[in-house]
């Protein structure tokens, strides 16, 4: 039964006791009411009647001797009448004590008793007053003298039916006390039986709450100091085993919540591994880059040879314009316009070849910037202050390279242009020189290698503007990402620590610790940083390579610190 229930039954039992007492006062009180009213209704009334209807009686007896002691007829008429309305006013009593104020058969039995003797006074005053009105006074006198018993009988009559009344008036007087004392008891009978059936109730019922809730305060202040590991014991369907049952639910719910937090911060340690392993994959990326500055150089080389090679040309080139000339004997002016136009060209080469020894210059100075901007942001960490002046080095750098290759391309345009006003010069000579024709066709071919050569020169070099373009993006991305894993892994290292301590101070089951365990096993794996392997599998084969520089070990924030010997370090390298 739910304590709701038996607060309701007792707060009935309650109110069922008041109504009982309630309801027996109140009978008690109708009861002693018509008991003690009954003197009012009945007796007073009775006796008054009977008061009356004795009154006159006595006073009719009494006028039958004032009738025989006067001789006045007028006066004996009156007397007379006042007899009559005697008999009248004992008549009307008597029936208004039969109509009101009878009480039993007793009562009506006494009430005949009356009607019946003062039926024979009346006889008995009729014969004398008839004896007196004839002036037989004397024998009235006797006559009434010897009959004295009839009017005795009437007074005795009226006596005991007066008598009966004040009996009854007094029993019904007995009874309103007896009743009063009998509501009494009863009152204080169920009154004190209604008290002890509250209080055992109450006292059972708060013995109950007060145990129960006893029992859930220990589990909770069990729960509060982190022991999960409680069992509730449930024994009842009431309010407090319904309260109990959500503490049972509420400590299971806390039980799997602890270990879904511990199963968590396992989660986040395995995460914290996993960005100390990302970080090592930014260093082998940073290797990469080094990789991509060694292939660069690479190209830088195959640019050069190009360029030698164009210049190798155009001495040939020069070497065929004097044979000719030699043979071309008579188009002299014509051949001779041609040999300064070939004379043009190979200026235009050799201003070539100084053009791509600056870009060589560069690309060497490109290169070490690299190199010394990979060794700066591996030292510095997250101040990798010195990166950015690289970087803006090597974007200086770059500009000057992209201008150089403009330079070349202009110049490659005015030899071609110079080329092929040679090739009209020729033609004018016409059969002047046909004895060189072939000697200029050759030079011809070798002014279009140079051309083609020079095209290769202009490749190459925009190669290495993208090339070095995309190192400085990726350089830079990385850095930030270096920068930004290593405030991650150590913000998430200290809230994982917080975390598990906050946990630990708990107490769960085995298999809850069980199953947090086997996911923070699975969870905390080593991973395998792949990252340099395929840095390596991208390196060409074949090509130059530079000394390996070991990856850098992921740095905490807090703990990186830019050295003072930065500058010193550029200088020796």
């Amino acid at each position: 039964m739910s304590i709701a229930k038996r607060l309701y039954l007792l707060m009935a039992a309650s109110l069922i006791s008041v109504l009982i007492v309630a309801a027996a006062g109140l009978i008690q009180i109708h009861k002693v009411f018509d008991a003690a009213n009954y003197g009012n209704q009945n007796t007073v009334p009775s006796l008054a009647d009977l008061n009356d209807a004795m009154n006159n009686g006595a006073l009719a007896r009494l006028r039958v001797w004032q009738f025989m002691a006067v001789d006045d007829p007028a006066t004996r008429d009156k007397i007379i009448a006042k007899m009559a309305d005697n008999d009248k006013a004992v008549e009307d009593a008597l029936n208004h004590y039969e109509k009101e104020n009878l009480s039993d058969d007793t009562d009506k039995k006494l009430l005949a008793d009356i009607r019946k003797n003062y039926e024979d006074f009346s006889n008995l005053r009729k014969k004398t007053v008839g004896l007196a009105k004839e002036g037989k006074l004397d024998e009235a006198r006797d006559y009434i003298l010897a009959n004295q018993a009839i009017p005795e009988k009437m007074a005795v009559a009226f006596k005991a039916s007066y008598d009966y009344n004040v009996k009854l008036g007094k029993e019904g007087a007995d009874t309103a006390r007896s009743t009063v004392s009998n509501a009494t008891m009863i009152a204080l009978g169920v009154s004190v039986l209604g008290i002890c059936v509250i209080l055992f109730m109450g006292l059972t019922l708060i013995r109950k709450i007060v145990s129960s809730l006893d029992y859930a305060v220990d589990i909770a202040e069990t729960v509060a100091k982190g022991d999960l590991t409680r069992t509730i014991d449930v024994s009842s369907n009431d309010e407090v085993g319904q309260l109990l049952n959500s503490l049972n639910t509420m400590n299971g719910s806390l039980a799997t919540l602890v270990g879904s937090v511990r199963t968590s911060t396992d989660s986040i340690n395995a995460a914290s591994t996993e960005i100390a392993s990302g970080n090592m994959d930014l260093s082998s990326r940073t290797e990469s880059q080094a990789s991509s500055l060694e292939e660069t150089a690479s190209s830088l080389e195959e640019l050069t040879s190009t360029v030698k090679q164009n210049a190798d040309n155009a001495r040939q080139a020069n070497q065929l314009a004097t044979s000719a000339s030699e043979t071309a004997r008579k188009g002299g002016t014509v051949v001779g316009e041609v040999v300064e136009t070939m004379n043009e060209i190979n200026d235009s080469a050799r201003k070539i070849v100084d053009i791509i020894g600056v870009i060589d210059g560069i690309a060497f100075q490109t290169n070490i910037l690299a190199l010394n901007a990979a060794v700066e942001a591996a030292r510095a960490g997250e101040q990798g202050r010195g990166f950015a002046v690289v970087a803006a080095e090597v974007r200086s750098l770059a500009q000057r390279s992209a201008t150089a290759a403009k330079e070349i391309k202009v110049l490659i345009d005015d030899s071609v242009g110079k080329v092929q006003r040679g090739t009209t010069l020729v033609s004018q000579a016409g059969s002047t020189i046909q004895e060189v024709v072939q000697s200029v066709q050759h030079v011809s071919d070798v002014v279009s290698e140079i051309s083609a050569a020079s095209q290769e020169q202009t490749a190459g070099i925009d190669q290495i503007n993208v090339a070095v373009t995309q190192m400085d993006e990726t350089t830079q991305q990385n850095a930030a990402l270096v920068e930004q894993a290593a405030a991650a892994a150590s913000a998430l290292q200290d809230q994982a620590h917080a975390l598990s301590v906050i946990v630990d101070g708990f107490k769960v089951n085995q298999h809850s610790g069980q199953a947090a365990s086997g996911f923070s096993a699975a969870a905390s794996r080593p991973v395998v940083a792949q990252a340099a392997p395929a840095a390596a599998a991208r390196k060409p084969a074949g090509k130059p390579a530079l000394k390996a520089v070991p990856a850098p070990r992921p740095a905490t924030p807090s703990r990186a610190k830019p050295k003072d010997d930065d500058a010193g370090d550029w200088e020796e390298f």
